[in-house]
Formats: C-alpha cells, structure tokens, sequence
C-alpha cells in the first residue's frame, strides 16, 4: 500500500463538509450513561451524536474497564521480549528489557513532550488537532512497546498526521519549522522518518483516523445553558475550569474508557462544583433525568472515576527519566536494525521502494522544540 492508497482510505473514512455538524443548542441529552450521545432537535448536533453511537471509536477503542488497558500494555510489553528472545540472534537477559512502570514513566515524558510541542505550533493548533495527536499516540501504545518503536518519532508522526485528518492545513515545511532546534537540513530529515514511520501508525490505529474529542459536545452543554438555564448567570465563567479539566482528561485513559460526551459533561459539573454552584436542577429538568435515578448515579460513577484518573496522574520525575531514557537508547540501537520493515510498515520485500534514509539515532529529543 503506498501513500496515496491510504489517503484514499482516510477520505472515505471523514464525513464530507457539507455534513459536519455544526455548533447549535442542546435540546436534551438522553440516556448519558446507557447509550452514551447526546440527542438532539437540530440535525447538526444529532448528526454528531449519531456518527461517535456509530463510529469505529465507541466500537473498537472504549474499553469496560482500566484493568482492561493495563493487560493490553502488559501483553505489548511482553510481545516485544518474546519477539527478541525468539530472534536468537544474541543471548539477551530480562533485565535489559524496560519494566511495565519503567515504560509507563517514558510515555508519560513524551506524552507531555507532544503536548508542549503541539501547544508551541505555530499556527496554533486547533483544540482538537491535538487532542486526536493525543488519542492517536494513547492507541498506539496499546498495542506497541517504546521499546520496538521510539515515541520521539511516534509522537511527531502522531502530531503530523492529526493535522491532515482533522484539516488543519499547515505545508510540511510549515511543519519541520516547528522543530526550532533544527537546522533546515536537519528539518527535512525528521519530515523523511515522519513519513517513512506513517503508514506504520495508520495500520496501528487499524485505519480508524476519525477522533471523537470532548470539546464540541462541550460548547454545546455551555450553549445549552445560556439557552435554557437562566438560573446560572454566567455559564461562561465555567469554561476556564472545564478547559483544564479536559486538558487533564486528555494525558489519562479517560478517552479509552469514556465517551466524550461523558468527559464533557464531567468537564461542566467539576467547574460548576469548584465554583460552589448547584447543577442539581438542570441535571433533573433542562436535561430530562428527574425520573432517571439510575442514569443519574451512573453518571456521577463516571465522573468520580474520571476525577480519580486525574487525580492519580504525575507528571514523570526528571530522575527516573533519566535513568530510564538511557536504557531505551541502548535497546533501540542493539534491535533496531532487525525490525527495520516492520517498523515502517512495510509487510514485504515487495513494498520496500528504497532503504530508509534516516535512522533515529541522529536526532534527539532536544530538536524536538
């Protein structure tokens, strides 16, 4: 499959711009824990309500439960060990593999590394362009060690393809003069790995490209308040908060285990609760649950179990970074060269048009910004 198959395919899978939904006000929200969307009067709203109830995301990437998560990247971790023990190309002992934790500490690093990357693009990016680089960088790691595909190169790749699927129309030179500590030679040979490395994220995400993200059905719960709510005098005064809480929500699992619809809501009710303001009512009345008690208790579940994710997040301690982030240099130099294929994507001798002209170990994380 060369790029232009998978354009092909990430056309098909975006919804055309004459269909996009566009912002407009609630009319109710049904059922928000049994059937997870927002259901709406106006035909925009339900159109969006409809395509996440339909989408591949609520199918193939909600998941029942953390424990769930933690076993996929437990079962990644151990598919890169058993893959390289198998090799027999060198006797290699357990304790230069990465720990689960150990690994956890180094995607956490370079999750935040992304943040701040996409948070200092210049054009800034939109909200949810990075929060699809997010998600797509969240999804690959499921399935992936960092020690088979390093997360300095994912993370770009995740951040450059989120541009093209969510149209955030920025040129690659554009995009390579974001890598301020990189000379313009220097910038061109990071866009090559990019594009050599995003095939391979494209089948890891299984082709499912299209990002449900938290912040529409946000503006549309502020809307509905101003609309129909007269009794909070100022929803805007919520928004600042909810930011926040979205922007934490987003570097947690949340995204792999809640609707987004849900994430906003809760985003809306922990603001309302720090600023000592009762949502009671337009929970019972404007949003239909009076007679609803068992929606309701699970929809306050979901918001405490979401408020424990923040909660329990840390950003990585700079010490165990740097301990760490040796070792995973070490593993990528020692194995790389026998995963070269793989790790691009390529399924075949077939597809390989050329060698790859870039190896990781010529650029590092401080050409990142």
């Amino acid at each position: 499959m060369n790029r232009g198959e998978w354009i092909l395919i990430s056309r098909r899978a975006q919804v055309s711009k004459s269909t996009r939904p566009r912002l407009c006000p609630i009319e109710r929200v049904n059922q928000i824990c049994r059937c997870s969307f927002f259901l709406f009067d106006s035909f925009s709203f339900a159109e969006a309500a409809a395509m996440f109830h339909n989408s591949s995301q609520r199918k193939y990437w909600i998941f029942k439960s953390e424990d769930e998560v933690a076993h996929m990247r437990r079962k990644a971790n151990q598919k890169f060990r058993n893959k390289i023990q198998e090799s027999g190309k060198s006797a290699v002992s357990d304790s230069m593999f990465l720990e689960r934790h150990e690994e956890d500490v180094l995607f956490r690093h370079y999750e935040r590394r992304l943040l701040d990357f996409c948070n200092a693009f210049k054009p800034a990016m939109p909200k949810s362009v990075v929060g699809t680089a997010l998600m797509y960088f969240r999804r690959f790691y499921l399935n992936n060690s960092v020690m088979e595909h390093h997360p300095r190169t994912i993370m770009l790749t995740c951040a450059y393809l989120s541009c093209k699927v969510d149209e955030f129309n920025v040129s690659s030179t554009q995009f390579g003069g974001n890598l301020l500590h990189e000379t313009p030679a220097g910038q061109e040979r990071v866009l090559e790995q990019i594009l050599e490395y995003e095939l391979l994220l494209i089948q890891q995400l299984n082709f499912h490209l299209v990002v449900h993200n938290p912040y529409r059905p946000m503006e549309g719960l502020l809307i509905d308040l101003k609309t129909r709510y007269p009794t909070l005098e100022n929803p805007e005064s919520l928004r600042k908060s909810a930011d926040d809480f979205l922007t934490q929500a987003a570097m947690t699992d949340a995204g792999l285990l809640f609707p987004p619809s849900q994430i906003a809501l809760a985003a809306i009710l922990n603001s309302a609760l720090r600023a000592s303001l009762s949502m009671e009512s337009y929970l019972t009345e404007c949003l239909g649950l009076k007679e609803d008690k068992d929606s309701i208790s699970k929809m306050y579940d979901s918001m405490r179990r979401m408020k424990t994710l923040l909660k329990k997040y840390e950003l990585p301690k700079a010490d165990e970074v740097n301990i760490y982030k040796p070792r995973l240099e070490r593993i990528h130099a020692q194995f790389a060269s026998s995963s070269n294929k793989r790790k691009r994507g390529y399924e075949d001798d077939s597809h390989v048009a050329k060698e790859p002209r870039l190896v990781e170990e010529e650029w590092t994380d401080e050409d990142l910004m």
